[in-house]
């Protein structure tokens, strides 16, 4: 009588994304751990003669991983979709654990720029996970489901520049990277205890693919661009800015990087449960709000003059993300059908990547232009820009009727 249960479903999908949501806070947290700080290694490594290059070498080792992401991300989707997600996971961490070691032992700030843009073609770990959980959780708790993930990255994302600070100042940047690889390892190991998710839909029947509305998935596309471009520009300033403006230690840049995270991780499932009540018009008036509030924080951010007060904006500035990326995932994945979640997943990662990598650019750019002190003030304009963006999608898109969305999901 037992045994049949067990046979269909070898690991309950509770567990099952249990484990999952376990090992992405435990990556994205070992990934975190080196992200404000790749800056700071790659002047070490210049030294006093190289300093021309640093603003070069700060945009290009953020700016590479994310155009290769960008590209390839999709075709992991794509190969997810036809093989399984499971094992996109597997070599997903794999390729982060490789990558971070490498990072600690060379020498050469070129060849470390080299290892990022390499990781970043051969990641994609989050579409990955994001499409396996879809794949093994009921349809309709897909938006819950999401959150759940984005929490345990908002999570990791919150402790890892915090350890890796500490890391930074007792030991240096390559312990750092070696107690990523470690995780990462330890992440891919524990994946194996994934039920495989290629097996359990192919007894499904196959459903009918969903009809895009016209323009609807490259208008959210195109919301994920702006707000990403938006969110990643201070990365290639902001460890520079807190240690040169603000006079702050390490483990100050790395608390100060994970704060919005420790605020977004709690504000991200109640807007999740607001949006899921609303539908796609509502949601999109509502982000487009949520971008003129980020406009305002950052304006604030750029204000503070001393460490309590730029802390307290990127607490605010945490509340306002948790009701951006992770709903435009969530409008994408209940626009499509099961069989395309991977690859559509992938675009809206890429999306995100490509965002990025603009926001990255013009960090640096601006950095250059309008010097250190003033940074911050270009970021408020760039959110700015992603409202008047964002209106103008809700103005000239059509937002798909309850007959092409999941009728669970939205609904009044």
């Amino acid at each position: 009588m037992r045994a049949q249960p067990h046979k269909q479903q070898p690991l309950p999908a509770d567990r099952a994304l249990r484990l999952l949501v376990l090992i992405q806070f435990l990556s994205m947290g070992a990934m975190e751990m080196s992200g404000p700080f790749w800056p700071l290694q790659i002047q070490r490594l210049l030294g006093p003669e190289g300093a021309g290059y640093i603003g070069l070498l700060s945009t290009m080792v953020y700016a590479g991983p994310m155009l290769t992401a960008m590209l390839l991300t999709p075709l992991w989707g794509r190969l997810g979709d036809r093989t399984g997600h499971k094992p996109m996971i597997v070599r997903a961490l794999l390729a982060l654990a490789l990558c971070q070691g490498l990072a600690a032992i060379t020498l050469d700030p070129w060849l470390l720029v080299t290892i990022r843009v390499m990781q970043g073609a051969l990641a994609g770990f989050l579409a990955a996970a994001q499409a396996y959980a879809l794949a093994c959780c009921d349809r309709s708790r897909g938006g819950h489901t999401l959150a759940r993930l984005q929490s345990a990255t908002a999570i990791g994302s919150l402790i890892g520049p915090v350890l890796g600070g500490w890391l930074m100042d007792v030991s240096g940047f390559a312990l750092l990277c070696y107690g990523a690889t470690a995780i990462c390892l330890l992440c891919a190991l524990g994946s194996f205890g994934l039920p495989a998710d290629k097996a359990r839909a192919s007894k499904r029947k196959p459903a009918a693919p969903v009809v895009l509305p016209k323009g609807w998935l490259g208008a959210i596309l195109l919301v994920i661009v702006l707000i990403q471009a938006a969110k990643m520009m201070p990365q290639p300033f902001y460890a520079l800015y807190v240690a040169n403006i603000l006079h702050a230690p390490s483990w100050l840049i790395g608390a100060t990087y994970a704060a919005s995270a420790a605020t977004l991780a709690m504000s991200a499932p109640l807007w999740g449960r607001m949006f899921d009540r609303w539908q796609p018009a509502h949601t999109l008036r509502v982000i487009e709000g949520v971008a003129w509030l980020c406009a305002l924080t950052l304006a604030a951010t750029a204000l503070a003059n001393e460490w309590l007060g730029f802390l307290a904006s990127r607490l605010v500035w945490g509340i306002w993300q948790g009701a951006l990326l992770p709903v435009a995932y969530a409008l994408i994945a209940n626009t499509v059908s099961t069989r395309q979640q991977g690859f559509a997943l992938g675009l809206g990662n890429s999306a995100a990547k490509a965002g990025a990598l603009l926001g990255a650019v013009f960090g640096g750019i601006g950095m250059g232009l309008v010097g250190l002190a003033h940074s911050f003030w270009l970021v408020a304009l760039t959110y700015a820009l992603a409202a008047i963006g964002i209106r103008w999608v809700r103005s000239f898109t059509s937002t798909p009727g309850p007959s092409t969305l999941s009728t669970h999901t939205y609904h009044n």
